[in-house]
């Protein structure tokens, strides 16, 4: 069993740049594919981003795609979201989720571990 723990939330300006790490406290996720998650309150939880268990597959959400790139760094039992140019529509509690799959997942029934989140808060 592997707990997703996140990291590097915060207050930033509109137009700066963030980075999220999920670290996994436990297993590595050599066993898992991970994913990035967003929830704003009385809304559904929606994905940012997801990348294989090899790291060599990625998925992005039509709103943040060409702004934030995902890693992972099994070594460092790390999953990074480096997230640029940040708008105040991405101001959300971020959520890393890990899977027991090798392949990547878009939705939330795709994953069976969560961490707590982590505000990200975007002031124009």
């Amino acid at each position: 069993q592997v707990q997703p723990v996140e990291s590097g939330g915060g207050l930033v300006q509109a137009g700066g740049s963030l980075r999220l790490s999920c670290t996994a406290s436990g297993r590595t996720f050599n066993f898992y594919a991970t994913g990035w998650f967003r929830q704003a309150s009385g809304k559904e939880r929606e994905v940012v981003a997801a990348i294989s268990r090899d790291g060599g597959s990625t998925a992005y959400a039509d709103s943040v795609k060409g702004r934030s790139t995902s890693s992972l760094d099994n070594a460092k039992k790390t999953q990074y979201l480096q997230m640029n140019s940040l708008k105040p529509e991405d101001t959300d509690v971020y959520y890393c989720a890990a899977g027991f799959r090798s392949t990547i997942s878009t939705t939330p029934r795709g994953y069976d571990y969560w961490g707590q989140g982590t505000q990200v808060t975007v002031s124009s």
